[in-house]
């Protein structure tokens, strides 16, 4: 069964704020704003008012931006784990306990991470022996 889709209004906001200001129309948009701001500047004299509206606009949309794409990278990331983790399941000979590997403590990352360390040196040796690197050594048997 599929699971529906979020319907949490800052979901809906943050993944539709996400796309547009992704699009090129955006940046037309935001270098339209700057043109403008630039235009006034005789106008106004080049004050210090005329320069804090841009400082002002800019972080505003600056520091919410960030919350925004934050939210976005992290359940893109969170999905991608679980679709990994799905493909690990369902491969014969995967190591299951590779599913869910960003929740290990540091010193257990570390530890698996030396171990694929080691057997991508030992692959690099084989490749330079003439030997195929497209076997699967089990993480015990590369030591």
């Amino acid at each position: 069964m599929r699971p529906t889709k979020s319907s949490s209004w800052f979901t809906v906001f943050a993944k539709a704020t996400s796309h547009a200001t992704g699009q090129p129309s955006a940046f037309v948009l935001a270098g339209a704003v700057i043109a403008a701001w630039a235009v006034t500047g005789p106008i106004f004299h080049f004050s210090d008012t005329w320069q804090l509206v841009i400082n002002t606009s800019t972080t505003i949309v600056t520091f919410l931006m960030v919350f925004l794409i934050q939210n976005t990278q992290n359940r893109d990331s969170e999905a991608l784990q679980i679709k990994l983790d799905e493909l690990i399941r369902v491969t014969e000979g995967a190591h299951n306990a590779l599913m869910d590997l960003e929740e290990l403590e540091e010193h257990e990352f570390d530890q698996i991470r030396s171990s694929y360390a080691r057997l991508a040196r030992r692959a690099r040796e084989d490749l330079r022996k003439g030997i195929r690197d497209t076997g699967r050594l089990d993480l015990d048997e590369e030591a």
